[in-house]
């Protein structure tokens, strides 16, 4: 699979170096591809791996992921002239004070800015260290994903389980919010509580 991914810094390089090393074609999308931050992301990819404008990388992308930080989000997405037809993973939280039902999610504020998009939010309830596909004992990292477009989501689903970990279905892209609550959770635990961030959260079922 094409892959932009929109960002080079702890997600999106992470994420990047996972699915370069399962063979597919990764192109950062970013301001400054000769930065530092960016020259270290695209260190050992090999051939699979190259950084550029973000307009070049969403054109490119089969699929594009959305991994910089939220206070960048509406002006990174206007740098692509067309998201018609696309799907766009969404990483970001906005991790903003406001209780349940304040403000939309950020997934659905994504959706607006990205006009034509098919908006997939995934890969923001968990650290980047826990993005390399390794898992807990038996235990997979459980990937929340949340979307209005059921092609775009069973995509998505299909490169998270390829890709080592568990595909939750979460529901509807207005359900990013509870998902990026579930991302101030895991932030709260994993830095200010001492847990540190190899910690993951995970949907048991119970059998018979």
């Amino acid at each position: 699979m094409k892959i932009a991914i929109l960002g080079a810094g702890n997600v999106g390089a992470a994420l990047g170096n996972l699915w370069s090393g399962q063979g597919h074609d990764i192109v950062f999308g970013v301001r400054d591809p000769q930065s530092a931050k960016v020259q270290a992301a695209l260190a050992g990819g090999g051939a699979k791996v190259r950084a550029t404008s973000v307009a070049e990388a969403v054109a490119f992308g089969d699929l594009v992921v959305l991994a910089v930080p939220w206070q960048a989000v509406p002006a990174v997405l206007q740098e692509a002239s067309d998201w018609t037809g696309k799907i766009l993973l969404d990483a970001t939280n906005r991790l903003a004070p406001g209780g349940p039902g304040e403000m939309p999610s950020a997934g659905e504020d994504v959706a607006q800015w990205a006009a034509g998009a098919r908006v997939v939010k995934a890969f923001n309830t968990t650290g980047s260290g826990n993005m390399d596909g390794r898992t807990y004992g038996p235990h997979k990292v459980d990937i929340l994903l949340c979307g209005d477009d059921t092609g775009a989501k069973a995509i998505v689903a299909n490169l998270v389980n390829a890709s080592g970990f568990d595909a939750v279905d979460a529901g509807p892209l207005a359900n990013a919010r509870l998902t990026e609550d579930v991302a101030a959770l895991w932030v709260q635990l994993a830095y200010r509580l001492g847990n540190g961030p190899d910690i993951m959260f995970k949907l048991l079922r119970r059998n018979g």
